[in-house]
């Protein structure tokens, strides 16, 4: 066996070996820990839930991820419009940011009841959260790549009579890949944290209106299938830009292995 392939074996084997430690931690609790099951529920009840109740996870997985999906789509366009933006015209960014920086102090569970109010019970205001949690990161990371350019670039750009679109769309854009990329990863991460809070406060589907009804009921085992459920969906979806961004990026590789 290659050592490349060692080293995929690895970074497949480590992160069950992980997972099945807290598996195992988790059925000890809840088996010898003398904790109610309305408190902790065994692995086994919370798969046993998974199965019987494929019927609403199903669905509720799938209104989650659409509204996930939306809002990181529409949060990475309008993040990276405003970006460019203030890269064109350093006015904008004066103007601008403090509200970009204001938006992020307030807490999002203050501003869901607002925005169910305002955008409605439907998947409007659930899109709109998920913006709000996924914009300044693309925003930010994106920004930053583009005023770091390297400096030398720009001076030759110049001496050779480019405009500043011309800079902007043939050097300052590709050196900031990297960057945005990482807003993206990171964006992918969280997108779904938005949409869950959105459902929490008002909704009739989803994967955090389900939870919110399992709480209700003191289905705890309905509760942690649709939390196993989400962090999933989060994961697999966050794996997957990882793998496009990384082909996409192709000559961007890490300095240091880490394996």
């Amino acid at each position: 066996m290659t050592a490349t392939m060692l080293s995929h074996a690895g970074r497949v084997i480590r992160p069950l070996v992980t997972l099945a430690g807290l598996v195992a931690v988790w059925w000890g609790l809840a088996r010898w820990g003398h904790i109610p099951p309305y408190m902790l529920p065994g692995p086994d009840a919370v798969v046993h839930a998974l199965w019987t109740q494929r019927g609403q996870l199903g669905p509720a997985a799938l209104t989650t991820l659409e509204e996930t999906l939306l809002g990181l789509l529409l949060g990475i366009g309008a993040g990276s419009a405003l970006a460019i933006g203030m890269a064109l015209w350093a006015p904008l960014r004066r103007w601008v940011m403090p509200m970009v920086l204001l938006s992020q102090a307030v807490p999002v569970f203050a501003l869901a009841p607002l925005l169910v109010l305002w955008f409605g019970f439907g998947m409007a205001s659930k899109v709109v959260m998920a913006v709000l949690v996924i914009f300044f990161p693309v925003t930010s990371t994106l920004g930053d790549g583009l005023r770091q350019t390297e400096p030398g670039w720009m001076d030759l750009a110049r001496t050779m009579g480019a405009t500043r679109l011309r800079v902007l769309l043939h050097i300052r854009l590709p050196a900031a890949l990297p960057s945005f990329a990482s807003g993206v990863r990171m964006a992918t991460a969280i997108a779904p944290i938005g949409a869950v809070v959105g459902e929490w406060v008002g909704a009739s589907s989803g994967l955090g209106f389900l939870m919110q009804t399992a709480n209700t009921r003191f289905q705890t085992d309905l509760m942690f299938a649709a939390l196993g459920v989400l962090a999933v969906m989060t994961v697999l979806l966050w794996w997957l830009v990882d793998r496009v961004l990384a082909h996409a990026l192709y000559w961007q590789r890490p300095h240091v292995d880490v394996d």
